[in-house]
């Protein structure tokens, strides 16, 4: 089974407790019927929320969420993954069918490969934070070490040793630990993540993850085989 979506349950659930974890608690803003917001600030001794001062146009400016995408930019056929970090299926899938797409269709300029994050719980999105901190050219360098390290970093019940086993994957991707505590760290990023979570799931219909958008159509996990009878028929489309 494939890990299913309950897209605003769980971007509204992210964003009301609390994105990030740090060690002095991190404030998330949300909206209220009146008009007003409120922060909601989660510390080590418990969440609590309070009245936000208004926001300035800079506080209101949401940071640019670069694309995350290989192969060839003018490729004829695009695809899109849906992924989440925490998911044991898109694991399988990197570990099983990704390597021979990139060396058969990415590695070759056939098709433009491009990933879309999905959160199903914080620590899926703490790890994409920490993936994003490294920018455009460490992703997915950075994708690979999460899924194949997967059970590591993800096997504890300890959000603070969940924290620490991503720091330790940033820094062998050449972060260092100023800049992990940045990025990870960063309100308004996580809030912009999951906005933007929220908004291409619900465009693309996605259900469950891994699942695929290739030339606009969705499709679900499939294996290496069918894959590339797909890619292909759209290739030969295409010419």
């Amino acid at each position: 089974m494939t890990k299913k979506l309950a897209l605003v349950a769980v971007a509204v659930a992210m964003i009301a407790g609390g994105a990030w974890l740090s060690n002095g608690g991190m404030g998330v803003s949300a909206a209220r019927a009146d008009g007003t917001t409120t922060t909601t600030t989660t510390t080590a001794t418990g969440t609590t929320a309070a009245p936000a001062p208004a926001p300035t146009a800079t506080d209101t400016k949401a940071p640019v969420i670069p694309e995350m995408s290989i192969g060839n930019p003018d490729a004829k056929v695009t695809v899109t993954e849906y992924l989440s970090f925490t998911c044991p299926h898109c694991a399988e899938f990197h570990a099983a069918v990704y390597p021979d797409i990139k060396k058969n269709y990415i590695d070759t300029g056939k098709i433009k490969f491009t990933i879309q994050e999905v959160y199903f719980d914080k620590y899926g999105l703490w790890a994409g934070m920490m993936a994003h901190c490294g920018g455009p050219m460490r992703y997915f360098g950075i994708v690979d070490i999460l899924y194949n390290t997967q059970n590591d970093w993800l096997g504890t019940n300890d959000p603070n040793v969940v924290v620490a086993n991503l720091k330790k994957i940033g820094k062998t991707a050449g972060m260092t630990d100023a800049e992990l505590n940045t990025c990870m760290n960063d309100g308004k990023m996580a809030q912009a993540l999951v906005a933007q979570f929220q908004k291409t799931s619900q465009a693309d219909k996605i259900e469950g993850t891994p699942s695929f958008v290739v030339d606009g159509v969705t499709h679900s996990n499939m294996s290496y085989d069918e894959f590339s009878k797909l890619l292909d028929a759209e290739l030969a489309k295409n010419k």
